[in-house]
């Protein structure tokens, strides 16, 4: 199972990115996706998760800027982050369990900065 990251950069503050989490050796059509999130100096943080099934979850902090998503077919789940905040500054990672194991994708670093 590998899951690779992609579509950080650097933003304004307000500004927009949209993150890609494509991952290959598994279906997403069985396996719950994770969005996570470690600023510098801080622990990782739950950003987004969605499920098999497509249900989604947020914490508190994205809840009406970030949506997660994802395309089957494409076996890729996207973060798209509205309204950033210098706070949302981090490298966010990509993550899922299989089969009890965890799989972690390499980070992709968002920075928000005027």
């Amino acid at each position: 199972v590998q899951l690779q990251a992609s579509g950080g950069g650097s933003v304004q503050p307000g500004g927009s990115l949209r993150l890609s989490c494509a991952v290959s050796g598994t279906s997403l059509s069985s396996n719950a996706v994770d969005w996570y999130r470690q600023a510098p100096g801080k622990q990782p943080e739950l950003v987004a998760f969605i499920t098999s099934a497509g249900r989604t979850e947020y914490v508190d902090s994205a809840k009406g800027r970030f949506t997660i998503s994802k395309d089957n077919a494409k076996n890729t789940v996207y973060l798209r982050m509205n309204s950033l905040k210098p706070e949302d500054t981090a490298v966010y990672f990509c993550h899922l369990v299989k089969d009890s194991r965890p799989y972690w994708g390499k980070g992709t670093q968002v920075t928000v900065s005027s």
